[in-house]
């Protein structure tokens, strides 16, 4: 499983049918004084209220995550169906109805046994082109983080075979919550198909994660200890809040571009292999071998010699949350020291450490440092310029990895607007992949393409030779990347 645009999905044409939700008792009442309703979490009220904000402008921030997947023979639409409603009945934070109740945003879940699923066909395509241009425009306009229903279902229908996809806003869900929904639609599916009956027991709810974090940070102020890691990355950048990239996009200073998303591999599932011994050689893990190269190359470009970004890390190892739906992502500042004349070994020693410094000070929510620590940029609708940003998930350790192959998932990200770069890495048993979503002008193109080819490189040296062999010239290649639509195909196809 990997994240590459939807536009790259060579997805069987077929018939388009949707399953859309609703609610059989109507607009929901709140409860006297909103005894109903639960408190929205840090990263939800950022969220939302950036949604807001953008309508009153007429300048709309939208994005959202997708999944797709592959199931095999004719599709029994009556079982697909059961196992929908089945995975929203389970997954409290998908039936929510968000609102403003005395400035705070409450969330109001609808009951379980009060949804309902109707069967809507919408289209048929004999061409795979005008099939992923219809998804992607229906994602566009069915996905709004200011309505209800925050996500659409539907499938593409053949006689042999089926593509289900899934697209949520991010305010409901998270990148690991993706193969989570893969892994309970499919074996509700398959059991439904079996003749066996759903356990109905909801899972762990995300509302409740979102109770703690409130509970337990929303009175801290700007001079709690716990901040004390944030104010001193801070200090040494200048008392900025936010890392910037340290390369040149050719953005202006709160303007907003319309965005590139690419996505490439970097290393097959041999030479990933034999990454990971080379990292574990020195004492890391791969991911910090990833983000090593990618400090080194960041350098050679001109960058600084102390590397400084944000990461998100999970939220769900810290209580039973692994196998549910949501926003559990804590972003937070990295920094180590990757100078020149430093030797792999040495660089992998600084990230480690960095990381471990890092996991240490995991407890106070980014979006609330952020409000505490920076509230001038807080009060904008992005961040106020490009920042470093740096993800990493292995697939391979998902729920249901074991059936990937089977099933072979994809998902999917897309943003209306950026500003700046992002980029997310997976491993999975093809190998280790990038995507990549940027402002689109022509600097931040060049960069973009120079720093993908330097990167490869860098993580293919390291694989070969376990360290950091030759100089590493960060500069566009003669030829970019081939995007044509056989490689794109054979690319969609390994996911």
């Amino acid at each position: 499983m990997r994240q590459f645009p939807l536009e790259m999905h060579h997805m069987a044409p077929g018939r388009v049918v949707e399953w859309r939700l609703r609610s059989t008792a109507g607009a929901q009442a709140p409860g006297p004084d909103g005894a109903a309703d639960r408190r929205a979490s840090f990263n939800q009220d950022k969220h939302f209220t950036v949604a807001e904000e953008s309508r009153a402008a007429d300048d709309p921030t939208a994005s959202w995550i997708a999944v797709t997947f592959e199931v095999a023979g004719p599709l029994d639409e009556d079982a697909l169906s059961l196992s929908l409603l089945a995975f929203v009945r389970r997954h409290e934070v998908l039936r929510c109805e968000f609102r403003r109740l005395a400035g705070e945003l409450a969330c109001a879940p609808i009951p379980s046994a009060e949804l309902a699923l109707d069967t809507v066909p919408v289209a048929e395509f004999d061409r795979t082109d005008e099939l992923t241009g219809f998804l992607v425009e229906r994602f566009k306009r069915s996905i709004d983080t200011l309505a209800w229903p925050l996500f659409t279902m539907g499938a593409v229908l053949r006689e042999e075979s089926a593509t289900v996809y899934l697209a949520f806003d991010h305010i409901v869900c998270d990148g690991m919550s993706m193969p989570i929904v893969v892994q309970e639609v499919q074996s509700a599916y398959e059991a439904l198909r079996r003749g066996e009956h759903l356990d109905p027991a909801p899972a762990p709810s995300y509302l409740d994660f979102a109770e703690e974090q409130r509970g337990r940070y929303l009175s801290i102020d700007a001079d709690d200890e716990r901040l004390g890691y944030w104010k001193e990355f801070m200090a040494r950048g200048d008392g900025e809040f936010f890392p910037r990239f340290p390369l040149e996009l050719g953005v202006r200073p709160g303007q907003m571009y319309s965005i590139v998303n690419e996505a490439s591999p970097l290393l097959d599932a041999a030479e990933a292999e034999v990454f990971e011994k080379a990292c574990l050689a020195v004492d890391g893990k791969p991911f910090m071998g990833v983000l090593a190269a990618v400090a080194v190359c960041l350098r050679e470009a001109g960058g600084p010699g102390v590397y400084r970004g944000f990461m998100p890390v999970s939220e769900r190892g810290r209580a039973g949350w692994a196998n549910s739906v949501g926003w559990f992502v804590n972003t937070m500042p990295i920094e180590f020291d990757a100078s020149p004349g430093r030797d792999f070994e040495q660089v992998m020693a600084s990230a480690r450490a960095g990381f471990g410094e890092m996991i240490d000070h995991i407890d106070v929510p980014f979006v609330r440092a952020w409000e505490l620590l920076a509230p001038r940029e807080f009060a904008a609708r992005s961040w106020p310029y490009p920042v470093n940003f740096f993800s990493y998930i292995d697939m391979r350790k998902c729920p249901g990895a074991e059936r990937h192959e089977d099933w072979r998932p994809t998902s999917h990200v897309w943003s209306a607007q950026a500003n700046g770069a992002c980029s997310w890495f997976q491993r999975d048993t093809d190998g280790l992949h990038m995507n990549s979503i940027y402002s689109d002008t022509p600097a931040a193109r060049r960069t973009m393409d120079g720093f993908l080819e330097a990167l490869r490189e860098t993580v293919r040296e390291i694989a070969r030779h376990g360290s950091f062999r030759r100089p590493i010239a960060l500069t566009p290649p003669r030829r970019p990347t081939p995007r044509t639509p056989l490689d794109v195909a054979a690319f969609a196809r390994r996911g």
